[in-house]
């Protein structure tokens, strides 16, 4: 039995590292095998039992909703969120979400690709109250560009420490948690000048004993950051997408 069928999508942010390729188009709408991510994400998502999804857009977030009314995707319920302070961090784009989400959801990334059986074992993944659950990935030797990944320390089945900056580490965070509510609470209580970001809301519940990791085994993912990112999406994740497996299906 699934955990949640509703997703958040963060899909605001800048995305200026990747803007070479961008050119004037939003991030979530670069296209990785010649289909925009956020399609990809959203793809997954479904695949993996998703049925509503709440996005949360800033940079350009009206081209990104004429895109989605023009897509394949259109009819899937979809709840817009617009971030007008989309220059902060991204706890700041999670909290705008909070009056969309009143139930435990699948918390993604727009620029993240994965593989849809990653995010339908989290799904199945049971959730305390007042809980989190982080997908980690123990590969490191795997990752592209390990310096730029967010680092994670775990103890058991439990994170302690979660940041980019972590100079002693067992895992990297793939973008991908399973949330209840309390992740909004979490985000108020270090929210610092009106900023804050999303690993600052996770710290908070790691040191509440509130973040559980699930490792994701043999799977593999990609953050697209940057267009070296993208080139290794492209030469190494080739049929492992969302996209890719709804072909084979087809076959």
């Amino acid at each position: 039995m699934l955990t949640s069928e509703v997703a958040v999508i963060l899909a605001a942010g800048l995305g200026t590292r990747l803007s070479v390729v961008s050119g004037y188009l939003p991030k979530p709408l670069v296209k990785f095998e010649g289909i925009p991510l956020l399609e990809h994400v959203m793809s997954g998502a479904k695949q993996a039992g998703i049925e509503r999804f709440v996005i949360v857009t800033g940079h350009q977030g009206h081209m990104v909703r004429r895109w989605f009314e023009r897509s394949s995707l259109h009819g899937t319920p979809v709840t817009w969120v617009q971030n007008d302070e989309y220059h902060k961090k991204n706890g700041i784009s999670l909290l705008q979400a909070r009056p969309a989400v009143n139930e435990p959801f699948l918390l993604l990334m727009s620029d993240h690709i994965f593989q849809p059986d990653t995010a339908a074992s989290l799904l199945r993944e049971s959730l305390a109250p007042n809980e989190a659950i982080l997908a980690v990935d123990h590969k490191l030797d795997c990752i592209f560009d390990l310096d730029d990944a967010t680092k994670v320390v775990c103890m058991g089945n439990y994170v302690l420490r979660i940041g980019k900056d972590l100079t002693r580490y067992h895992a990297a965070d793939t973008g991908m948690f399973l949330c209840t509510p309390a992740i909004f609470d979490a985000l108020d209580a270090v929210v610092k000048d009106g900023d804050c970001s999303l690993s600052d809301g996770m710290q908070y519940l790691a040191s509440n004993r509130k973040l559980r990791a699930y490792d994701i085994g043999d799977a593999v993912w990609q953050d697209i950051d940057t267009p070296e990112m993208l080139d290794f999406a492209e030469a190494n994740l080739s049929g492992y997408s969302a996209q890719s497996q709804e072909e084979v299906t087809r076959v």
